[in-house]
This record gives C-alpha cells, sequence and structure tokens, in this order.
C-alpha cells in the first residue's frame, strides 16, 4: 500500500531490518536502512520521485555508466539530538553541488523540491534509524547515474537519481600520517576536479595504495603541473595552521568546494582566527615544519568532520607536526558537531530541522 509525503509516494517494506542492527558497533556506511528514494530521468524530463523498500538495481550491460562514467554523488548526514529532533547540516549547499556536479558531467539538472522533499520525506521515514551514539549519525548518499543504454560515445537519454541512508559510526579515529603526492594528480584544470563524480574517487585508489604500502595513510593532493602547491587530502579539503594563521587552498576547477570546508572558514573567521585562502606551496609547508612555525594540518569533510594530520612525507623524509592541546581542529570540529547536534546556538543558520 502506498502513503504520500510531502507529495511524493511512498511504499513501505514489508519487514523491518532494524532489529538487526548493533548501533553499537557501526562501521561507515556498511549497513544501509529499510528504504529508499527513487526518481528516473526519462523522455527528457525527470518523473515524480517515490520511497521504495531498499532493494538491488537492475541495469542493461549497455547502460552508460558501465562505460562512460556518467555518475555524481553527494555526502550528508542526519542527527537527532537529546530530546530525540532531527536535524540535517546545511542541505540545499548538498543541492546546488549536485546540480553543478550535473551540469559538468551534462546530466540534466534537478529540480530542488525533488531533492528537499523527496530527503525529507525519507528522513522522517527513517528517523528510527537514526542512532544516537557519540560521533554518530546517519549517513546520507544522493546519487545520479547514467542508466540509459547505447555504446555510443554520447551523454544517455534516461538517468536515476537515488537516495540511499547508512546508519554510521565515526568515520575516522586518531591522527593520520600523509605522503605529499609528486607523481599523480586527482584533478586537472578544464577538468571535472570541482565535481563530485565518482571517477575522481577512482583515480585517487592507486596513489592511495602506494602510499599506503609505505606506511601513510593518505596522501596530499598536489597540482597537476609542476606538484608545487598542496591542494586537498586524500578525499577531503586541506587545512594548515602556519603560527596562528589558518589556510587553505581557494577553489578551482581541481578542488572540490566542500560545504565544511566553507563552514570551518565561517567559525573560524567568529572564533577570531586569522584565515587566508591562498596557494599554499610545499616548500612553504616544509620550511614551516622545520622551524616550528607549522602548528597544525587536518582534513575536513562530511565523513570525518574534521581529520587531524600527525605528520607528513616528502622526497623520502618524514616531518611530525606537535602535539598541541588546544588545537584549532578540536575546536572547529566542537564548534561544527555542536550545531549539528543541537548542541548549541546556530548563529549562521545552518541547522535545517526535519519535521
Amino acid at each position: 500500500m502506498e502513503t504520500m509525503v510531502n507529495n511524493i509516494a511512498i511504499e513501505k517494506a514489508k519487514t523491518s531490518k532494524i532489529h538487526e542492527v548493533d548501533f553499537d558497533n557501526l562501521s561507515f556506511g556498511s549497513v544501509y536502512t529499510d528504504h529508499m528514494l527513487v526518481c528516473d530521468y526519462k523522455n527528457g524530463e525527470w518523473e515524480a520521485p517515490k520511497i521504495v523498500p531498499y532493494q538491488p538495481i537492475t541495469l542493461d550491460p549497455s547502460a552508460k555508466i558501465f562505460h562512460y562514467g556518467q555518475s555524481i554523488f553527494e555526502g550528508m548526514k542526519a542527527y537527532k539530538d537529546e530530546d530525540g529532533k532531527v536535524f540535517l547540516f546545511r542541505p540545499l549547499e548538498n543541492f546546488k553541488r549536485l546540480n553543478k556536479s550535473a551540469e559538468r558531467l551534462a546530466i540534466p539538472q534537478l529540480p530542488e523540491s525533488f531533492f528537499m522533499d523527496g530527503l525529507h520525506a525519507l528522513i522522517q521515514l527513517e528517523s528510527d534509524w537514526i542512532p544516537t551514539n557519540a560521533g554518530s549519525s546517519l549517513y546520507i548518499r544522493p546519487f545520479i547515474f547514467a542508466s540509459g543504454t547505447g555504446f555510443h560515445a554520447s551523454p544517455a537519454n534516461e538517468y536515476k537519481f537515488i537516495i540511499a541512508c547508512a546508519p554510521s559510526g565515526s568515520y575516522f579515529s586518531g591522527k593520520v600520517k600523509v605522503l605529499i603526492e609528486e607523481t599523480y594528480s586527482r584533478a586537472a584544470n578544464g577538468g571535472v576536479g570541482y565535481a563530485k563524480a565518482g571517477g575522481n574517487y577512482a583515480g585517487q585508489f592507486y596513489p592511495t595504495k602506494l602510499a599506503a604500502d609505505k606506511g601513510y595513510q593518505q596522501v596530499i593532493w598536489t597540482d597537476d603541473n609542476a606538484h608545487e602547491y598542496i591542494e586537498e587530502a586524500g578525499a577531503m579539503n586541506v587545512f594548515v595552521r602556519i603560527n596562528d594563521t589558518l589556510m587553505t587552498a581557494p577553489t578551482n576547477d581541481r578542488i572540490l568546494d566542500g560545504i565544511t570546508r566553507k563552514s570551518i572558514l565561517d567559525i573560524a573567521k567568529d572564533e577570531g582566527i586569522k584565515t587566508e585562502v591562498r596557494k599554499i606551496s610545499v616548500h612553504e609547508l616544509v620550511e614551516a615544519a622545520k622551524n616550528g612555525s607549522l602548528k597544525e594540518m587536518f582534513g575536513a569533510g562530511t565523513a570525518a568532520v574534521v581529520s587531524p594530520i600527525s605528520g607528513f612525507g616528502y622526497h623520502g623524509e618524514d616531518y611530525e607536526l606537535p602535539e598541541l592541546k588546544d588545537s584549532y581542529a578540536s575546536m572547529l570540529k566542537k564548534r561544527i558537531t555542536d550545531i549539528q547536534y543541537n548542541r548549541a546556538e546556530d548563529k549562521f543558520g545552518w541547522r535545517y530541522p526535519v519535521e
């Protein structure tokens, strides 16, 4: 039997899997909720979205996603406060970036109401799946891919938009050691680095594996031309603190416009921290590490919020970062998560209630 919520048709699962889940031992993104939102693009328009039981997808072998990689995604979270109220964090920013990615990969633009109303209805339906353990949340994965068929190299004529959810614990624990990449590039000028395209991440796996073989957990990506400037940390934006100045690279064709990145810059300014958005050279980083002015480095993204970096490798030499009692990383993470979990005032208007 179907019901309607926010103009979204809902077909409920006959039985729930929730009683099978150990919410005290959740790995990231490996357990999925009972339902998903599905919306198809056919005959030149997006059809009405609907919520259905979580299930496999059947695709023709000639579906263009398999051959030409038209695939984009977003990463979001839903949070539950101590009173059981549910919140999202800056969801309209995710919607805008999804359509920005869609434009770059020649995927049709998705209507805002389909995204926001569908997301709202899905989170309401799955609210019991939002874990309440410290650091836990409901990870939300909206994605669009080419479902249309054909071996000719051209955009597909059919697409599928899906939102799936996974209750998850903390993404990272502890600090990571990174290797500054000197050979491979994450993205190039004029490319798709600023889009959340699936292929961007596939291309990262091999260099990251090579770094892991050398004892590092992640890679610091550098520019595609001379590998002279740092750009991103693995799948996250990267921040550097030299003395008391917090710096990050400017967004461009190669760097993702991270929502956590923007939030950190706003909170840092609110805290009176001097910030700079500019190119940061590897040479400057190494010199700062040598003379002791490099205080912190950390990655920033939806999954981990802030991921501290303990040290980096470059040209066969390792540089350790100091252990700080009152780090910017820990303060900024607390400010953001306090807003997300409704533990503090939201002076920026980022918290979005799901009622």
